[in-house]
């Protein structure tokens, strides 16, 4: 099914994020993943498999909203809940803050 004119302004979509606890902005369209906005902006976070079941990218997210375009991003509920995200496969619909990589102690 083709997109309809809706579908493509809301891929033509333009946020920003801010990289925690640098403060290192980039910006990033609707249809890009974190991760591969953040390298073209030449910030690379931790990451490997590049479709949310590694989870070596595994970041917080500190503000904003994402969506996925998988029903299983590698998260649990309780993970999301607590403001957890996989770069690799969630999209930006707002503007964002981030830090990239988690304490794992």
């Amino acid at each position: 099914m083709p997109d309809t004119p809706q579908d493509a302004n809301a891929d033509a979509q333009i946020f920003t994020v801010t990289v925690q606890p640098t403060e290192a902005t980039f910006q990033i369209a609707a249809n890009q993943t974190i991760l591969q906005a953040a390298e073209r902006a030449l910030i690379y976070p931790l990451s490997s498999c590049r479709n949310g079941t590694c989870r070596t990218c595994i970041s917080t997210l500190v503000s904003g909203s994402v969506r996925y375009n998988t029903d299983w991003p590698g998260l649990l509920a309780e993970e999301k809940e607590a403001g957890l995200l996989l770069p690799c496969c969630a999209h930006a619909q707002s503007d964002l803050v981030v830090q990239f990589g988690i304490n794992h102690a």
